[in-house]
């Protein structure tokens, strides 16, 4: 079973519109809604791909009551634990002219101190049954800032790997708790590390406490920093669609390498092909199996150590 924690869950939803007029009014062509974020969108594409996961974080009020509504219609299994605050929405507009995507996000709720506790006996008995554990999305209001550092190092103590997919604070703080993989964007790199070259700062997170740092160069794809050495993974051709759980996607795919003992080129290539595959997917948590397919049988893996790239040499996009 792959754990996957989302502390400030969502009930996403998803206008799908002819052409955005910002200034005016639109008429939707197609609505989505369902349970999200970044944990959700995990364990969704976990599960497309054959695997066992479980969702796991806080729910409240009638969004939240919609969302975990739908996750049992999905055929999630869920462990979620209820408090008194409301659930938080995420509304994602995509324009279907020009295939872009924006999104707006609710902060989410408080969280009682008491809350916490009832979730880490959750959380604490749901280990005993998972062979890596995802930690993912922001901090609700109430939670420490070492919140993430807490749960990666309880995951530790049980011999469970832990993935950690986070910014700001609670990326750094979450550090703290030497989790397995850290999967920060280019933007949230810079935040850690400001200054420093993607590999460079990659480098700079695992001396800060990460094992390995698997970071997206967006259109150049992923460049991982690992003990076994340093690499990086790009698409094969330019994506365009709604990319609001392309991160999410490869977040899932590293998981699943985790589990597999893959190697990390093996790794990379999944999780590359299917985050450009999420990216034509109408929704986060979702890829096109067909195009995924395509993708990793077209994508190499460069290695940084074999005299190939310099470190600071980004591609341009093709």
């Amino acid at each position: 079973m792959l754990l996957t924690v989302t502390l400030n869950l969502a009930l996403d939803v998803t206008y799908e519109v002819p052409r955005v007029e910002w200034h005016g009014a639109n008429r939707v062509a197609a609505v989505h809604a369902r349970a999200g974020g970044k944990g959700v969108n995990v364990a969704r594409v976990l599960r497309a791909l054959g695997h066992d996961a479980v969702v796991c974080g806080f729910v409240g009020g009638p969004d939240g009551a919609a969302a975990s509504s739908e996750l049992r219609r999905s055929g999630l299994r869920d462990a979620l634990v209820a408090i008194a605050g409301e659930t938080r929405r995420t509304v994602v507009v995509v324009d279907r002219e020009c295939g872009a995507a924006t999104g707006f996000w609710e902060p989410g709720p408080e969280v009682a101190e008491g809350e916490w506790r009832r979730f880490l006996d959750v959380y604490d008995g749901l280990l005993g049954q998972s062979e890596v554990v995802v930690l993912a999305g922001s901090l609700p209001s109430g939670l420490p800032a070492d919140a993430y550092a807490t749960l990666s190092r309880r995951a530790r103590e049980r011999g469970v790997p832990a993935v950690l997919d986070a910014d700001d604070e609670a990326l750094r703080r979450g550090l703290r708790g030497r989790p397995a993989v850290v999967k920060p964007n280019a933007e949230e790199l810079a935040r850690a590390v400001p200054g420093a070259d993607i590999v460079g700062a990659a480098a700079a997170l695992r001396q800060a406490g990460a094992e390995a740092v698997v970071a997206s160069a967006g259109c150049d794809g992923l460049v991982a920093v690992t003990p076994d050495g340093r690499w990086r993974a790009r698409p094969p051709e330019a994506v365009t669609g709604n990319a609001t759980g392309a991160g999410d996607a490869a977040v899932a795919a590293l998981a699943a390498g985790l589990v597999a003992r893959r190697s990390w080129p093996e790794r990379l290539i999944d999780a590359v092909a299917v985050s450009a595959a999420a990216v034509h997917a109408p929704v986060a948590g979702a890829f096109d199996p067909s195009a995924f397919a395509r993708y990793r049988q077209q994508i190499e893996v460069e290695d940084l150590d074999g005299g190939g790239l310099e470190p600071d040499g980004a591609q341009p996009c093709r």
